[in-house]
């Protein structure tokens, strides 16, 4: 009879415990439910060159405003197409959330791309367009409109007669290819300036651009009057020219219009070695790109393309605050140095 009364009396502590048992068990489960914080791969060309370390800060801006985390590696060297794979692959692999990647091969990354799209991971592509893949927007400058921009310029400074040299940047690039042929159609359709080469390539570093550069303008018998006018199309090609020309005491003598800025360029226009560069917004290319990722990952409509802009520096506008501002951001406050 003891034993009977016992038993009733802790059937309803047993009760409450389990309904406490089911309800921590609850709670459990809504936390496991809980949307996981958001990681980001960003995935450049290069690491070394000015253009990416502003890249970095945008997207570092845009991850903080969005409260995401930013996963930021590529390939130490601009040709490196192997390590630039191999990273897409592994990212995917690591199940980020998505991948931001400026493919340096527009066809070459195609493959990894669609196997992160079927892994479920979202792709934006950004500075340089890819042939083809299932990606969700492509942020980048309208390259063939700001190579034609350079060519504007060109026939405004050089007008007469002349004869011109376009030392591409590398096969495969997307984004310099599509400045080259918008500044090469610009010039055919006045046909002021002779195009007596266009087909030599600069490859990835400062290092190759100086030798292709010098070996073409020696080729071209640039220091008896062969070449008027040079084009370079990034900012190693750029940089690559002005050495050469400064070499061959040719700086300042040669109309030159390059694209892309570095505090070493910047200088050749201060001096005229260097007539115009055309600009990009890299800062602006980075911050774009994340949050267009980030907004279809949180289920908002992403335009399929952005131009992030560009505009010509020269010595008539080098001083402007909204130029400035451009060329030296604070990117201390995004990078940390």
């Amino acid at each position: 009879m003891r034993r009977r009364q016992l038993l009733r009396l802790g059937l309803p502590s047993l009760l409450v415990l389990a309904g406490c048992a089911k309800t921590s068990g609850s709670a459990g489960e809504s936390e496991s439910k809980a949307p996981a914080r958001l990681r980001i791969a960003v995935i450049p060309k290069g690491t070394t060159h000015e253009f990416w370390k502003s890249v970095h800060a945008g997207a570092v801006k845009a991850a903080r405003e969005l409260d995401v985390d930013v996963l930021w590696k590529g390939p130490l060297q601009e040709d490196d197409l192997k390590s630039q794979i191999d990273l897409v692959q592994s990212f995917t692999a690591q199940r980020v959330s998505g991948i931001v990647l400026a493919p340096l091969n527009d066809k070459a990354l195609v493959a990894s791309v669609n196997g992160a799209v079927q892994a479920g991971l979202p792709v934006v592509i950004f500075d340089s367009a890819l042939s083809g893949g299932d990606i969700t927007s492509f942020v980048a400058t309208d390259n063939r409109a700001a190579g034609a921009l350079g060519a504007a310029r060109l026939l405004e400074i050089a007008p007469g007669p002349g004869r011109l040299i376009v030392l591409r940047y590398q096969e495969g690039s997307a984004s310099t290819r599509d400045r080259e042929e918008g500044f090469l159609a610009g010039i055919a359709a006045r046909r002021e300036l002779e195009v007596v080469s266009a087909n030599q390539y600069a490859g990835a570093t400062t290092e190759s651009a100086f030798k292709a550069a010098e070996s073409l303008l020696l080729a071209q018998n640039a220091g008896g009057g062969g070449v008027t006018a040079v084009f370079t199309p990034n900012e190693s090609t750029t940089f690559g020219m002005l050495l050469a020309l400064e070499k061959m005491q040719l700086a300042g003598k040669l109309r030159f219009i390059g694209f892309d800025a570095s505090d070493k360029l910047v200088k050749g226009v201060e001096t005229g070695a260097i007539d115009a560069l055309v600009l990009q917004n890299p800062f602006n290319m980075g911050y774009l790109a994340v949050r267009a990722l980030v907004d279809r990952l949180r289920g908002k409509s992403v335009a399929a393309r952005t131009d992030t802009g560009a505009q010509l520096l020269d010595r008539k506008n080098l001083h402007e605050p909204s130029l400035q501002q451009l060329l030296k951001p604070d990117l201390s406050e995004w990078l940390g140095r």
